[in-house]
């Protein structure tokens, strides 16, 4: 049975969590990462959400990819989810936060580097870390939507994709990024 979904007022422990992680993973695959970023709302200092830190590793290819997720297992990650619907996202991995919380966990997305998928997951992180505003508004919509599905994970993480597509699209409707002019 899926646990509920429970979204948290933000803890700057998220970023801790996230450096610590971060050197732990570049130990392991850094030698086939491009970039490693803090993606999420875990990422923008005071939005609330899951207390789960998502990190995304930009890599060249789906071989290096599996390369990656069997250097990972050593260091917990053993809830490996394939990507194969999602054009430039190869893995989801997950493990528990170094100081196994029962509620904290790490999500690593293993993502082609440059893909639209990795643009769009930065685009969207930047533009709350730069909108406190809007930043807030997803907060009150991930509680209302959390209070809405419940134990349906996918239900309440569709039921975002509305507002993050209009996030993103005026993103690049507006030009407002440096990914969008190299």
């Amino acid at each position: 049975m899926s646990h509920p979904v429970v979204i948290y007022d933000y803890d700057p422990r998220w970023l801790v969590i996230y450096e610590a992680e971060k050197r732990r993973v570049l130990g392991a695959i850094g030698h086939k990462v491009l970039a490693l970023e803090h993606i999420g709302s875990t990422a923008v200092p005071g939005l609330g959400g899951k207390p789960i830190v998502d990190i995304m590793a930009g890599i060249c290819s789906s071989k290096d990819a599996d390369e990656c997720v069997r250097l990972l297992q050593p260091l917990g990650y053993d809830d490996v989810t394939p990507q194969p619907d999602n054009p430039g996202w190869f893995y989801c991995l997950g493990t528990r936060t170094p100081d196994q919380r029962d509620y904290e966990y790490v999500h690593l997305h293993l993502v082609k580097f440059m893909s639209d998928h990795w643009t769009r997951y930065l685009l969207f992180r930047d533009y709350l870390q730069t909108h406190p505003a809007v930043a807030q508004q997803y907060f009150e919509l991930k509680k209302k939507l959390a209070s809405q599905y419940g134990a349906d994970r996918q239900g309440y993480t569709e039921a975002k994709t509305k507002f993050i597509e209009s996030v993103v699209v005026q993103v690049r409707r507006q030009n407002l990024s440096p990914f969008l002019n190299p």
